[in-house]
């Protein structure tokens, strides 16, 4: 069942950040598209945007993971992290926090198709994670096995429902059997999915290997986003 944050790590409720912020509209110019209007006064209005400017993280995402990880314990101070699908780097962000890999507790590696920026305490690689051999390819840069997989994976939207499902459904299962062959025993799992949860199918692995399975929606996915995650925890060991 999808679970609900009441409030962010700010401390702050969306409703009190929302708040301050004046409803700012754009203009529409030539050349620039109805919804490319839209999203734009949807950024400019987003309190999620505006505080991770504030606060100097790369995305609003940050947020998400941070929402997670508040309420479910997932990252600890010394884990080893992977974390696929990172760009621009806003969960990368948050883990390098978490585990203290600045302060040299704990180990973050950011993989993206896209380039993504180096960052403090955190190895960033540029790989298509959905290409062949992908996989050996950032286990090579492991030192061996990891406490945490989280994965904000997800393949560009068609607009058509059951494709996007699909796809989605996809990329989370290449992260759930990376994760299943690199995660030390009682390690965890997070993975972008689709409102509804997973599939029967993935969901029985999941269930297989994690001694607790749960999906959740943190506050800071907007309201009309159909994204979920599902959340594993307590590896079984590849049982």
């Amino acid at each position: 069942m999808t679970e609900r944050k009441k409030k962010n790590t700010s401390g702050r409720s969306s409703a009190e950040m929302t708040g301050r912020l004046l409803h700012t509209k754009v203009k529409s110019a030539r050349g620039r598209k109805y919804s490319s209007k839209l999203w734009l006064e949807r950024q400019l209005n987003d309190p999620y945007v505006v505080e991770a400017k504030t606060r100097g993280l790369r995305s609003r995402a940050a947020f998400k993971l941070m929402q997670l990880d508040d309420r479910y314990k997932l990252l600890k101070p010394g884990d080893s992290v992977v974390d696929l699908g990172a760009a621009p780097g806003g969960w990368t962000q948050i883990a390098v926090d978490r585990v203290g890999a600045v302060k040299g507790k704990g180990q973050v590696l950011a993989v993206d198709i896209l380039k993504m920026e180096e960052m403090a305490g955190a190895k960033v690689m540029q790989l298509d994670f959905t290409e062949e051999d992908a996989d050996v390819k950032v286990k090579n840069e492991l030192g061996g096995p990891v406490n945490a997989v989280i994965s904000d994976m997800a393949a560009p939207t068609t607009g058509h429902r059951q494709t996007d499902h699909l796809r989605i459904v996809y990329m989370c299962e290449l992260a759930l059997h990376f994760a299943i062959d690199v995660l030390a025993p009682g390690g965890c799992f997070i993975a972008k999915v689709l409102k509804g949860g997973t599939e029967n199918e993935l969901l029985d692995q999941l269930k297989k290997n994690f001694a607790v399975v749960r999906h959740a929606k943190p506050e800071a996915s907007r309201a009309d986003s159909r994204e979920a995650y599902v959340i594993a925890t307590g590896f079984r060991g590849g049982e």
